[in-house]
């Protein structure tokens, strides 16, 4: 069977083979009754489009790379999702690589992508991250990059966040109003901007009911981090009466804890989330979290990042803050 060129699709319809390549390739200066009667005719005749052909013409590769810290939360893959979505029907692939919550592992991951010729990148930094200048460089050589839920301000570039702030503050206020005073809030990485906006949250909620502000205690964003400080709360008799954690995974690990040390959630500790992670609602008791748009996060990243490729160095860094809510469980409501 013979393999139809874009050369044939010319000779069928008398026009320049030029021609027929803005068709393809839709651009501006072609009449949309020229380019449609193209199209239509390259599908009869079983026209296939060369695939490296377009990648050379267009200096692409139409892949993009995307890093984050962690596979096993169902968070990254969510967001992964989202992003795949508007990639794909931009005809764009998704190389997907993990850095398992380590700076040298993630900087070995973007010097893979960017020597793959990735054409952009959009990443979740670890806890670890504290190169920006690494990052700062790499925007210099106009390597397109999307930041998104783990960044960092020092860092110029395009980022797709959640309102931690917002949200860290109804969290905390939830436990107020039930009448909770002391309250720990398990802090997360103090690199990371989302960990400073929820603790700015947890501390402004304090103020607003004229409360002295609760203990915070460095944590983490791992399940063994949270078991950590729990045990150490318990070895120090310092053991509070609610928590609001810095996500899920150390919510969760607190919870086992504490649980396994014969305290009862919610009527001895009370303890809030965030994230949204399916452990929320398969724990005992089911978790309140803070719900992040996990699908909303991935498809505005990689939009962003369409965008920062298609303007070609023309492109203003934008941030996007998005919303979300609180779901009420078990391991919050108090039992009078």
């Amino acid at each position: 069977m013979k393999h139809i060129t874009i050369k044939d699709v010319a000779k069928k319809l008398n026009v320049s083979i030029s021609t027929v390549s803005r068709a393809f390739n839709n651009k501006y200066d072609i009449k949309e009754e020229t380019k449609e009667k193209i199209l239509k005719t390259a599908k009869e005749l079983g026209y296939k489009p060369n695939p490296i052909a377009k990648k050379l013409s267009q200096q692409r590769s139409f892949t993009i790379g995307i890093i984050v810290p962690e596979f096993s939360n169902n968070f990254f893959p969510e967001v992964m999702l989202g992003a795949q979505e508007v990639l794909l029907k931009e005809g764009c692939q998704a190389l997907i690589m993990q850095s398992n919550h380590s700076w040298e592992v993630e900087k070995k991951n973007v010097e893979t992508l960017v020597n793959n010729m990735v054409d952009g990148l959009i990443i979740s930094l670890t806890s670890e991250s504290k190169n920006n200048a690494y990052y700062n460089d790499l925007i210099k050589q106009n390597i397109p990059i999307v930041f998104f839920n783990r960044t960092v301000d020092q860092i110029k570039a395009s980022k797709v966040l959640f309102d931690d702030y917002k949200w860290a503050m109804f969290a905390t206020e939830h436990l107020i109003v039930q009448g909770y005073k002391n309250i720990t809030h398990l802090e997360g990485d103090k690199n990371l901007t989302l960990t400073k906006n929820r603790l700015r949250g947890f501390t402004d909620a304090h103020k607003k009911y004229k409360l002295t502000v609760g203990k915070v205690v460095p944590c983490g964003f791992k399940m063994e981090d949270g078991e950590r400080v729990a045990q150490e709360m318990i070895d120090k008799s310092e053991v509070p009466r609610a928590i609001f954690a810095a996500n899920d995974s150390s919510a969760v690990g607190a919870i086992s804890v504490f649980k396994k040390n014969g305290y009862s959630i919610p009527k001895d500790i009370a303890i809030v989330g965030f994230t949204e992670s399916n452990l929320a609602k398969h724990t005992t008791p089911t978790l309140t979290s803070v719900e992040q748009p996990t699908n909303d996060i991935g498809q505005t990243a990689a939009k962003l990042l369409l965008e920062q490729i298609n303007t070609k160095g023309l492109f203003v860094p934008q941030t996007i803050v998005l919303n979300g809510r609180l779901n009420i469980r078990d391991s919050s409501v108090k039992i009078i």
